[in-house]
């Protein structure tokens, strides 16, 4: 009986054993499986990027596509896209990147039935192809798309088979509607309406492309791209300085309509030796025909072996004179862009090349890039019902110095964005990739100025958020109003993230009250040893919290509510001015000056630190790096050290301050009309009479818009928040040489922080 239970027990470990070695055989060859078919898949991707790369350089052996005219139905094209409504962003999401992915569709050939390609496919756009695939976004594998990028050349409307190219899209493997497909264009519409934008149905496809109206172009989901001209890339790229451009201002367009022409026309100067305007138009047949024997026999005279290509775009004439075009452009400071048949035109990107100042005169056009880019700083904007008066305006308003700035700013612009098609194209991948990751969006401002020229980075290095925790100081500068400083207290007692109370007590002659504490809020009292301004921004050790507060003592009209949601809007950005009254600062055509303005407008260049808030490090800066003169003149003028500080923090950072609407109009109900801001004397020091340094002002050719208390602040270089938050415009913030008497501000704070 033992031996036959021995028996059993050795059978079962036997069978155990048995049965463990072929599980782990299992396993073993499973993985082995696994791996080989891991291994598969990352040899085919390998070999389908090779593939691609293969295609670009053998076009004899593209696969030939039938499109059947009675094939795929066309998409229509959804013209009410938006980035919300027609991309999906949750297939971005799903692939695990970091940034975009875009899979680009093997090249072929599209055909019809009859064997005739429908898409003859341009050197541009192969370009285009080569730079997407050799960009940091590409992937081989469609399934880790998230952007398609269809091969189908529709970069010149005029050679497009429409339907036919809308029926090729439809028949795409991964085509969905259009849906997270790029398509390219450079030329919209054809004769003889020419339509701005793209004629082909595509669906839900977003298209970079140019000449694109205010009316046709979707925002925040097309791309807007100059329309760009390859005849001339093979001439070397001028160096001319605006010193060495003898014409002021040249137009140079062969199709401009006849009426902007004649407008034009008038403004020629009758004196032929005066070089303020060059109007040309094409060389007539006899002009053309002798430049073309000319060039022909210089051919011949050289042993050229090739005929030389005569194009009559090549020159451009005034009556009998030529001018080699586009060499003329490289001689000029401004140059115009104006509409023809279509709305965009080439000239634009002839003249960013040229280094000439483009003079937009196309009340629709949508600019390049215009998304993150800022035409001000590369060009004069002009309403086509100003052009009779072209010259007049470009004379008066641009200075020699801001000539230079913008023809600095078109050579650069040129050079880092439009130099090639290639760039072109990674460019408006960049700009998508940032609409899809809002978190890699770069500042505007680094989109328009070389980083090697700007100023040193932010100083303070914040969290995107300011703890909440801490609170702020309220800083008071008073001097011997007690009962509106008490209201002021009594108020800032019921604000939950006030955390102490700083009365600076600037009056000498008469000692401040034993007690102002209201509750359980800690009320503190310095007492400077001199009546000065700049006591308000001293970094009083008192001043334990990052957040200051700065408030006068007359300000009572503020409710607990506005000034805690003024500290929330702070904490969002900490390295800025926060603040309530606002200001705006206007070039007066008329009077040549600037105009300090304080009424409530929709226009704001700057905030008040009567009631703002900002971070302690600029008491510290302010103290102890701004200029003693500075300093000085605020104190002994008891004025614009409101204006000291914008221009400090604006300069330092390259943001503008950001305003905060409030219910109630800024008016002290208690104060006596001596007060200092309620002279006449005050606000001339701060508006139309100039001091040292004269002109200049704020930087940045626009203020924000404001929309109030409903939708916030709306600007070029601004943010538009809930609940009354904007921030002014300008994307390097406030800058320039000042404004009436506190005119020294702008050249010696602006010194200060180059």
């Amino acid at each position: 009986m033992k031996s036959h239970r021995s028996l059993s027990t050795t059978r079962s470990y036997q069978n155990a054993i048995l049965s463990l070695l072929i599980v782990a055989g299992s396993l073993t060859i499973a993985a082995g499986i696994t791996l080989l078919f891991l291994q598969s898949i990352h040899h085919t991707s390998e070999q389908q990027f090779e593939d691609l790369r293969t295609q670009l350089l053998r076009p004899s052996q593209w696969e030939s596509v039938v499109v059947h005219s009675n094939g795929a139905n066309l998409t229509p094209s959804v013209h009410s896209c938006h980035h919300h409504s027609c991309f999906d962003v949750y297939r971005c999401g799903r692939t695990h990147h970091s940034h975009i992915t875009v899979y680009v569709y093997p090249m072929a050939h599209y055909i019809d039935e009859d064997e005739v390609e429908i898409n003859p496919i341009s050197k541009e756009f192969l370009e285009i192809v080569e730079a997407v695939v050799n960009s940091r976004y590409y992937t081989s594998d469609p399934r880790d798309a998230c952007v398609f990028f269809p091969t189908i050349d529709m970069l010149n409307e005029n050679n497009l088979r429409k339907d036919m190219i809308g029926r090729a899209l439809s028949g795409l493997k991964y085509w969905n509607e259009g849906s997270n497909h790029l398509l390219f264009n450079f030329l919209p519409g054809s004769a003889p309406h020419f339509v701005p934008r793209l004629g082909v149905e595509r669906g839900k496809a977003l298209v970079a492309g140019a000449g694109f109206s205010s009316h046709t172009y979707r925002r925040n989901f097309d791309i807007s791209l100059p329309v760009f001209n390859p005849a001339y890339n093979d001439r070397p790229i001028t160096k001319n300085t605006i010193e060495d451009r003898p014409w002021y201002f040249v137009s140079s367009q062969v199709n401009i309509h006849r009426e902007y022409y004649d407008e034009l026309l008038a403004q020629v100067p009758q004196d032929p030796m005066q070089r303020d305007l060059l109007l040309l138009h094409l060389c007539s047949e006899s002009v053309l025909q002798r430049l073309q024997r000319r060039d022909t026999v210089a051919s011949a005279a050289s042993g050229a072996g090739n005929a030389v290509t005569f194009s009559k775009l090549q020159y451009r004439c005034r009556g009998e004179q030529v001018f080699p075009y586009p060499q003329v452009l490289e001689e000029s400071q401004f140059c115009l862009v104006s509409r023809g048949g279509r709305l965009g035109q080439a000239v634009l990107y002839d003249a960013l090349r040229a280094g000439c100042v483009p003079v937009v005169v196309a009340d629709t056009l949508v600019l390049p890039l215009s998304q993150v880019l800022d035409w001000r700083v590369a060009s004069v904007q002009l309403y086509e019902d100003d052009l009779p008066e072209l010259l007049t305006l470009l004379k008066r308003d641009v200075s020699s110095d801001r000539l230079r700035q913008l023809q600095r700013q078109v050579v650069w612009l040129y050079s880092r964005y439009f130099s090639s098609v290639g760039k072109l194209a990674v460019t408006a991948l960049d700009l998508l990739n940032e609409r899809v990751f809002p978190l890699q969006r770069r500042p505007r401002h680094l989109w328009i100025r070389d980083p090697l020229t700007l100023p040193s980075d932010n100083p303070l290095f914040l969290p995107l958020t300011a703890p909440a925790s801490e609170g702020f100081t309220a800083v008071v500068l008073t001097y011997d109003r007690l009962d509106s400083l008490q209201q002021v207290i009594q108020t800032l007692s019921r604000v939950p993230s006030c955390k102490k109370v700083l009365v600076v007590w600037n009056n000498q002659k008469k000692d401040p009250p034993a007690t102002l504490s209201v509750g359980s809020l800690p009320v503190e009292v310095v007492r400077p040893p001199e009546n000065r301004l700049s006591n308000r921004f001293f970094p009083y050790n008192e001043i334990t919290t990052q957040a200051i507060l700065s408030l006068d003592d007359d300000i009572n009209m503020m409710t607990p509510d506005e000034l805690e949601f003024g500290y929330q809007v702070w904490r969002e950005f900490p390295d800025r001015l926060v603040g309530y009254p606002s200001r705006n600062v206007i070039w007066s055509n008329t009077s040549h000056s600037w105009k300090y303005d304080s009424e409530w407008t929709n226009e704001v260049s700057m905030v008040l630190t009567g009631a703002a808030f900002y971070h302690k490090y600029w008491s510290h800066v302010y103290t102890t790096e701004l200029l003693p003169l500075l300093r000085d003149w605020v104190d002994q003028h008891m004025n614009c050290e409101d204006i000291a500080m914008n221009f400090l923090v604006a300069n330092r950072t390259g943001k503008a301050p950001v305003k905060v609407t409030p219910r109630k109009k800024f008016k002290c109900s208690t104060c006596s009309a001596g007060d200092l801001s309620a002279t006449e004397a005050h606000m001339l020091e701060r508006s139309g009479v100039r001091g040292a340094g004269g002109g200049g002002g704020v930087r940045g050719a626009g203020s924000a818009k404001s929309a109030g208390d409903a939708g916030g602040v709306r600007g070029a270089g601004g943010v538009k928040g809930a609940g009354g938050v904007g921030s002014a415009d300008g994307a390097g913030g406030v800058g320039g040489p000042g404004i009436g008497m506190c005119a020294m501000f702008g050249n010696k704070v602006m010194g200060l922080w180059r």
